[in-house]
């Protein structure tokens, strides 16, 4: 087969020669994907995107997906409509219909995927309406349904150069008026909460008051005259009275008479730093949050009421919502979803990674899972109950993992060429060596739990001797030969054998206890692998796609029963694929759900589940095997 004009020589299995047709067409896989729990939250750089509904689920976004939480039966749903990153959320008055909108992105044929809003129902999960595709630009920033019509109206501002404010009539999929709202960032826009026709939007250096008159949108300045215009105006929301609120990058708290673009009262220095959120509650008690961590809580008069500090460890706050009864749900700038109230504390029930994720590796006879990346975080998940077992902070970004077939430790590699092994029960640290100074792109342990091999973009492979059940590392040497850098290592099942894949689409096999190179195809084409994640081969070269440039699989892993194959592409896809995948274009099952390149995939020890993780998106999803 060729990738990029180079021929990729691959022998077959000696058993398979007589009876391998080129022709033959390949199977579908008998089983098929559901996404079952997705972890992680965007609340790094999206704002008022977490509400509670009634039906006790908590809603927000991460990657493409829409995830309805409920946290008291530890039961999540999905709506899965969209095809790439989701910016901006919006719940109707009726607590049932929610709007979404999403960036512009490319399908894996090349094709641009328009940025638009989809309209769908909580309970059914059913698209109703899609919105403005052709019309936006970008992407979504701001979405508001009105309050005072029966929601009949929604609000939208795009990511264009002038970030172009729309009012439409969703149901009849209407545009009813545009105007350029700015050229600089626009950060909320909301209906006022008694009169549909009029919008407010604040964003950087702007609060404007919009009128909507004969499909007309007429803008009004907020003027501040004697108070100090703050550099950015970061939130806004309405007292009872009909007065708009506002939030700024000076810590202030603006009040603006109804029906005036003049300032009525003013809280100075309500937080230190940055408001990113201010939350009017059922009982007309206002609730704020900035960047100060700090939650506080005013009369109707904007008197303190209450204030609470959320731990460092969580982040700023970046926007709240009212819960159950006095609870809040916060979400942070560290992605974190929070839930307590003022008078206590914030416990998290929902936590992920704040930067590109890379590193994912399953334990050998637990549902437990790692994943590690670029926020220098390194995570164990329990895939029974949903929950994080613990995160440890390290010195570097983490580019890979893999646990001790005895499960009792777990090697980590980073991106300078240090590596370290953890206690897998204690998460202390067991010993740090270094090898080159490149990332190193693969770790693996050998079956037998004697040897590690670590692949490097030095495009050597480093192989340790391991005693003590993965606590002692001695160096045997490294492996030398590729001209590329090495993307994928297996071992083979009696742990005598190394594959290797490098970033020129080479293959070559090794002696990993001498570090020497094999070239004889009688010793290697009959050898049984242990693992396979190398994505070049004779039993998987069915899963390249047509004019394939070879970067754009990033991962393969086989099912450990060996009846499935599933990869992650460049394209946000998981793909699942029936195992040998022998056959030229193999058909598949395909899955959206990831917004950014598919890093990682891989089945879990016992099948049950599949994990993938989606780099630039953070997002970690766990699928159930059906």
């Amino acid at each position: 087969m060729y990738l990029k004009g180079r021929p990729i020589t691959m022998f077959m299995p000696k058993d398979q020669v007589d009876g391998y047709s080129l022709e033959a067409r390949a199977d579908l896989p008998c089983n098929k994907l559901k996404l079952d729990w997705v972890y992680g939250y965007r609340g790094r750089d999206c704002r008022s995107n977490l509400y509670l509904l009634p039906t006790g689920e908590t809603v927000y976004f991460i990657a493409s997906v829409v995830v309805l939480f409920n946290v008291d039966e530890q039961l999540q749903r999905h709506y899965t409509g969209h095809t790439d990153d989701i910016k901006c959320l919006a719940v109707h008055p009726d607590k049932i219909t929610i709007a979404t909108g999403q960036v512009a992105g490319t399908s894996s044929d090349g094709k641009q995927l328009a940025p638009h809003v989809r309209v769908w129902d909580s309970v059914s999960l059913n698209t109703l309406h899609v919105l403005g595709a052709g019309f936006f630009d970008r992407a979504l920033v701001c979405l508001a349904f009105s309050k005072s019509n029966g929601g009949n109206t929604l609000c939208v501002v795009d990511d264009s150069n002038d970030h172009v404010l729309s009012v439409w009539d969703w149901q009849r999929e209407d545009r009813l008026a545009e105007v350029k709202c700015s050229n600089e960032s626009v950060f909320a826009a909301d209906f006022h909460p008694t009169d549909s026709n009029i919008v407010v939007t604040c964003g950087k250096s702007h609060l404007y008051f919009w009128t909507l008159e004969k499909g007309m949108l007429v803008k009004k300045q907020g003027l501040f005259e004697k108070q100090e215009k703050p550099k950015f105006v970061l939130c806004v929301t309405f007292a009872e009275n009909g007065d708009t609120i506002t939030g700024d990058s000076s810590g202030n708290i603006l009040v603006w008479g109804k029906g005036t673009n003049r300032i009525s009262h003013v809280i100075q220095g309500a937080h230190e730093g940055s408001i990113f959120a201010l939350c009017m509650l059922r009982n007309g008690t206002l609730v704020s949050g900035g960047k100060d961590r700090r939650l506080i809580s005013w009369d109707s008069s904007y008197q303190q009421i209450q204030t609470v500090e959320v731990p460092e460890l969580f982040g700023p706050i970046r926007t709240v919502a009212e819960g159950r009864g006095e609870t809040m749900i916060i979400g942070t700038t560290k992605n974190f979803v929070l839930q307590g109230s003022l008078d206590g504390e914030f416990n998290s029930i929902t936590q992920g990674h704040t930067d590109e994720l890379w590193g994912l590796a399953v334990h050998p006879w637990k549902p437990h899972f790692l994943t590690c990346g670029y926020d220098r975080q390194v995570c164990l998940w329990d895939s029974s109950s949903h929950q994080l077992i613990w995160s440890k902070s390290m010195e570097d970004a983490a580019q890979s993992a893999d646990f001790h077939p005895s499960g009792a430790v777990v090697a980590i590699g980073t991106q300078t060429g240090r590596w370290l092994v953890l206690d897998t029960d204690t998460k202390d640290l067991v010993t740090v060596h270094t090898d080159g100074n490149e990332q190193l792109s693969v770790m693996r342990y050998g079956p037998d739990g004697n040897f590690l091999a670590i692949g490097s973009h030095d495009n050597y492979i480093y192989i340790y001797a391991v005693a003590e059940n993965g606590r002692k590392y001695s160096r045997v040497g490294k492996c030398s030969g590729h001209s590329s850098f090495i993307t994928h290592v297996d071992w083979s099942v009696d742990s005598q054998y190394l594959v290797s894949n490098s970033g020129d689409y080479e293959i070559l096999y090794w002696i990993p206890s001498v570090c020497k190179q094999v070239v004889s195809v009688e010793t290697t084409r009959d050898i049984d692998w242990t693992t396979h994640t190398c994505t070049l081969g004779f039993q998987v070269f069915g899963l390249w796609p047509d004019g394939s440039d070879g970067t754009d699989i990033n991962a393969v892993c086989r099912s450990n029963d060996k009846s499935l194959l599933v990869t992650g592409d460049d394209f946000g896809k998981v793909h699942l694929f029936a195992y040998p995948c022998s056959q030229f274009r193999a058909p598949s099952h395909v899955y959206g759900g990831h917004s950014s390149h598919v890093t990682n995939v891989t089945f879990l020890y016992n099948d049950s589940y599949l994990v993938s993780i989606g780099g630039k998106d953070m997002s970690v999803m766990q699928w159930r095997i059906v």
